[in-house]
């Protein structure tokens, strides 16, 4: 059987979840600052590893999705993290898809609005593979929706507990509903993506203060 052309991917970032990936890593770790461009980079090749068939593995979609306070809520160091991560996802091709929150309402709605979107772009036929960044198990319905599709899911997540106790980890619910799994904790000791893994990290020398003081 003939190869197709593109595998074609698309990630979907809960917008908070690896947010505090990327400042455990940096802050409590000091390996560097996570950036996106690697990190499609890793998917791209896992996926060539689980997906058959294909010449290329491309992200050819990616959303990011988190609440925003207000500018009467927000403090200034807050305003200016906006603003640095807004260029870090336009630099890296992902679309910002913010949701206007309060300090009292929290993040309510980002949820639904990601699923949408990862519907939307699913149900287009745009993409094959959807990779989910999160390890909330709210996706799970998402995941058999989407699997009814024909499209085939990846749950991306990290799992460590950060020197206040909070925990990064993903729900066993959404890793039995996905096809795939790529705990990206546990890279750093696996030795064939060691090197990867790495890879993924800007080092804080290399990396702009101004931006990791958020």
């Amino acid at each position: 059987m003939a190869e197709k052309s593109i595998c074609r991917i698309g990630v979907f970032y809960d917008g908070s979840f690896f947010a505090h990936a990327q400042h455990y890593y940096y802050h409590e770790k000091k390996v560097g600052w996570l950036s996106f461009v690697p990190f499609h980079r890793l998917i791209q090749d896992f996926v060539r590893g689980k997906e058959q068939g294909f010449l290329h593995y491309n992200v050819v979609y990616a959303g990011w999705y988190q609440g925003m306070f207000t500018t009467k809520d927000a403090t200034l160091q807050q305003l200016r993290g906006h603003r640095i991560l807004y260029h870090d996802l336009m630099h890296a091709g992902i679309a910002p898809k913010f949701h206007p929150v309060s300090v009292k309402r929290r993040e309510k709605g980002v949820d639904v609005g990601m699923a949408v979107d990862v519907l939307q772009v699913a149900l287009g036929g745009k993409i094959d593979v959807a990779t989910l960044v999160t390890g909330d198990a709210d996706f799970v319905p998402l995941v058999r929706a989407l699997m009814k599709e024909g499209i085939r899911v990846l749950a991306a997540y990290f799992a460590f507990t950060d020197k206040d106790g909070r925990k990064s980890f993903v729900n066993e619910r959404l890793l039995k509903a996905c096809n795939y799994e790529l705990n990206v904790t546990e890279l750093e000791r696996d030795k064939d993506y060691g090197n990867d893994f790495r890879a993924l990290f800007k080092k804080p020398s290399k990396t702009p203060n101004a931006q990791r003081k958020e």
